[in-house]
């Protein structure tokens, strides 16, 4: 089965694209402020003047000042990739090629919010909260993308246990960039994760 590429989607209403350019332009101002002040200086009202937006318009699009952190548009794209992935193809190839492939799109489009986003992660403990909970609902969505694949129940503990385990381990991944200074390229960090998740932990004994 092929990707779904951006060609292949139906066009957006007026709407729609006026909601996007909103979210867009909140997430645009939140970073701005936070890289000029940093996180805990940067306030919804400040945000909304940047954004030229009410605060009950940002508060519209996101509950929280976190939200706007953590909040992506690339669930559905990993979603959409993983379904359309060959039936034989091995899990851990599966998810090799779609962390690469949500990845090459984040670090291509706003590689300076991914780092930034990384660090919140790390620095700020209200982020690193919001970004737990985040995690665990995209991945009851990859519990049930793999369900489709193999045929076991979304709920099942095999299920559960693997997908929050991916889910953990990019999360693991995310905060070590951050405190290495994000010297590394985080593909590679991502395929060294997955690595382990494939063959278990080398303990480096004969």
């Amino acid at each position: 089965m092929a990707s779904v590429t951006p060609a292949e989607q139906p066009p957006l209403g007026l709407r729609e694209r006026k909601k996007i350019k909103t979210r867009k332009a909140i997430r645009a101002a939140t970073y701005a402020l936070i890289e000029q002040q940093g996180y805990d200086a940067t306030t919804i009202e400040q945000i909304a003047d940047r954004a030229e937006v009410s605060p009950s318009t940002v508060f519209r699009y996101f509950p929280t000042k976190e939200d706007i952190v953590i909040t992506d548009e690339w669930d559905p794209v990993i979603l959409a990739e993983l379904r359309a992935r060959p039936d034989d193809e091995s899990w851990a190839d599966v998810l090799r090629h779609v962390m690469r492939t949500a990845l090459d799109l984040s670090l291509a489009e706003e590689p300076e919010v991914t780092r930034l986003r990384s660090r919140l992660g790390v620095e700020v403990p209200a982020v690193r909260a919001r970004m737990m909970e985040s995690m665990a609902a995209t991945g009851r969505l990859l519990r049930e993308a793999l369900a489709e694949r193999s045929g076991l129940a979304p709920d099942s503990l095999e299920l559960r246990v693997f997908a929050m385990s991916v889910m953990g381990g990019l999360m693991e991944v995310s905060h070590y960039w951050a405190e290495t200074g994000h010297r590394d390229d985080v593909r590679e960090l991502v395929d060294r994760a997955l690595d382990v998740l494939e063959h278990g932990l080398a303990t480096g004994k004969p």
